[in-house]
């Protein structure tokens, strides 16, 4: 690479950067920080995909150093949405498992970096990854200005530079396998008759077959010095930039053709709307059919995938995006189009294919939205990618359409994610007491710290959309850790009036799996000055909680320690009877919309009565959070609740207003008798 000054290259400057690692996130993470990328770094390979669309990359980095399975099974599952997302990915591989190298490019890494390796070496394989990026962001229409020629043998195939250019080649030299996968199934049954008669004696012969972006070609094949070599004629002229990006299996579309449409229809100030369309169960059948059926599927799929918009009288762009992706673009919908479309293609693709002898259905799921103003095509297909990857999750049925108003969402979700880090260390996120409230005495017994960040330009962000934010740029710890450092700090220095109020701070499940979580907590606490009696711990229940026993033993430290235990949010996740079974603890806290909704029909109250009785019976107390209302209050009281925290008393507040809020105790000493010890 002599002559390639750093010029050339595109610079990190804070461009997110998705990291995969087994073994060594953070030391990765770190290396990146220091390289100038804003790293969202991963440890475990589930939902990596989603976080990868979330993350706003065009970079994704799987580090399989001692982990290659584990890592190639990565490469495989992130492979389509960054080849749909005109993305690179870069593969870290242990020296050992170098000779392997081709099975990571097959799976879909476009490049690697072997150790042992340093600082330097990876910022450069960055750079060149996100040049990489840059360019199948903007594809150049190949012109043929020099022979176009090959020759392979067991060692490789080697590439003329037009050739390369021509079927878009990730380099001049490739592993047979990964050249022959740039052919498509019909290239490779021509160049196996081929062979076949050059076998039979013959000096030279000649095939034809279609190149993606080449049109109609003949490969005029003989044996040179024991290597299979060949010399590409252009049977048709140059293909119209239209027709020029065409999937070779398929015939649709591809994917740098399907980023021109939208770009065209967006610079047109038109707000089209994409389906991304997904086959889930194609994996499965190829392995178990072979690739000949598999591409025959693929190819039927196809077929009713277009066919569907020409059904309905619709004008329509269809294109194959990578491995098992489509997209369908409509340029102008109107408001019902999109979802008829929906519709229809899962109709379609639901009716079973036939793969050999037999009848099997593909498996669909389908992400949909419509273009915001003055929206670029990348954050489109991004979003598009998003839905795609909601549906797959299943919560809501195999079709998930967003509205327009999504982007901005989107889009200010990400920007959140992206200045937090800078946010919590320049003292941006400050921290607001919510009162809990006795409701047998109508006395306010203790706090909840809640997180609240003052942004610039977006105003207060409150303590839920702070820890999604937190969540997608893998900050929740640390945004955790620092709530609950400021918030006790705080409480530790509250005047005589406060100082028998006890402090409910929120922990993650993340937090739980954490070596070293239950003394590190209790540390914090002695470091701030804080009494471990008056603290209490909630753990958040919509977080799944893998390692039950673990989680138990941490806890049970911080109950010996003095400190008590609940459970927030219950009723919102899956594990709710299993973690009452389970986990030590004192209470729990019925989740707001439990708590809303007991005003409402007799059913609605039977289910919080249940969660009242069950509570009461395993001993625990129970405080219901978002209260709002006095009827709300009147019926929580009739079932038997013994706390509440709600707009109904106070919105969040800081210390000045609490002090002004709270009444003392009657008489000297913790006012926590409505609290179970």
């Amino acid at each position: 690479m002599t002559g390639l000054g750093d010029a050339e290259l595109p610079s990190a400057a804070g461009t997110a950067l998705f990291l995969l690692s087994f073994r060594h996130r953070d030391e990765l993470a770190a290396a990146a920080d220091r390289a100038g990328w804003r790293a969202i770094a991963a440890r475990r390979a589930l939902d990596a995909e989603r976080r990868f669309l979330q993350s706003g990359a065009q970079i994704a980095v799987v580090d399989a150093r001692g982990a290659f399975d584990d890592g190639l099974a990565a490469v495989r599952a992130l492979a389509d949405p960054v080849q749909a997302n005109a993305a690179a990915l870069l593969a870290l591989v242990s020296r050992t498992d170098v000779e392997r190298l081709g099975e990571i490019h097959a799976a879909g890494a476009t490049h690697y970096l072997a150790s042992p390796f340093g600082e330097a070496e990876l910022a450069q394989a960055l750079l060149f990854a996100a040049r990489h990026a840059e360019r199948l962001g903007v594809r150049v229409q190949p012109r043929q200005i020099e022979p176009l020629a090959w020759s392979g043998g067991a060692d490789g195939v080697v590439l003329s530079p037009g050739l390369a250019r021509l079927i878009d080649a990730p380099a001049e030299t490739l592993p047979v396998r990964a050249a022959l996968m740039l052919l498509g199934a019909e290239g490779r049954a021509a160049l196996r008759a081929g062979r076949r008669r050059l076998s039979e004696g013959r000096g030279t012969t000649a095939v034809t077959l279609s190149l993606a972006g080449g049109g109609r070609v003949a490969l005029h094949l003989s044996v040179r010095h024991g290597r299979l070599s060949g010399l590409v004629e252009r049977l048709s002229p140059d293909p119209e930039p239209e027709l020029a990006f065409r999937d070779a299996l398929t015939g649709l579309h591809d994917g740098g053709g399907a980023r021109r449409w939208m770009a065209d229809r967006l610079r047109a100030g038109e707000r089209p709307a994409l389906l991304l369309v997904g086959l889930t169960r194609f994996n499965m059948l190829n392995t178990a059919y072979g690739r000949v059926i598999g591409d025959a599927l693929l190819q039927a799929a196809a077929r009713r995938i277009a066919r569907v918009p020409a059904d309905l009288g619709r004008k329509a762009f269809v294109a194959r995006m990578a491995g098992t992706e489509f997209l369908i673009g409509v340029a102008r919908p109107d408001a019902d189009t999109l979802r008829e479309l929906a519709e229809q293609v899962l109709a379609a693709l639901e009716r079973r294919f036939v793969a050999g002898p037999d009848m099997v259905s593909l498996g669909v799921t389908i992400g949909g939205v419509t273009a915001s103003a003055d929206e670029q095509p990348a954050m489109l297909l991004r979003r598009a990618s998003i839905a795609l990857a909601e549906a797959r999750e299943g919560a809501a049925g195999p079709i998930c359409l967003h509205d327009p108003e999504a982007a901005q969402a989107v889009s200010r979700a990400e920007r959140l994610a992206a200045e937090l880090r800078q946010a919590i260390a320049g003292g941006q996120v400050d921290i607001v007491f919510q009162p809990q409230v006795s409701i047998a005495s109508g006395a306010i017994t203790g706090v909840e710290a809640l997180a609240r960040w003052h942004h610039p330009d977006f105003g207060d962000v409150g303590a839920e959309a702070l820890f999604t934010a937190a969540a997608r740029a893998n900050h929740l710890v640390a945004l955790s850790e620092h709530v609950q450092h400021q918030a006790m700090a705080i409480a530790a220095a509250w005047p005589g009036t406060l100082a028998w109020l006890r402090l409910s701070v929120n922990v993650t499940a993340e937090e739980l799996h954490r070596p070293g979580f239950a003394p590190a907590l209790l540390a914090r606490a002695d470091a701030a000055g804080f009494p471990r009696r008056r603290l209490t711990i909630e753990v958040t229940e919509t977080g799944l909680i893998e390692d039950l026993g673990a989680a138990a033993e941490a806890l049970a430290t911080l109950r010996a320690a003095g400190c008590r235990v609940a459970i927030d949010d219950f009723g919102t996740g899956y594990s709710s009877l299993a973690y009452l079974k389970a986990l030590p603890l004192d209470y729990l806290k019925i989740d707001k919309g439990l708590t809303q909704d007991i005003a409402g029909s007799n059913r609605d109250r039977v289910v919080v009565r249940g969660v009242i009785d069950m509570a009461r019976s395993l001993g625990l107390g129970v405080i219901a959070e978002g209260v709002e209302t006095e009827a709300q209050l009147a019926a929580l009281t009739a079932e038997g609740c013994t706390l509440y925290q709600g707009y109904l008393c106070s919105e969040p507040i800081d210390g000045a207003r609490l002090a002004a809020l709270v009444r003392p105790p009657v008489s000297p000493g913790p006012a926590t008798a409505a609290m179970p010890r």
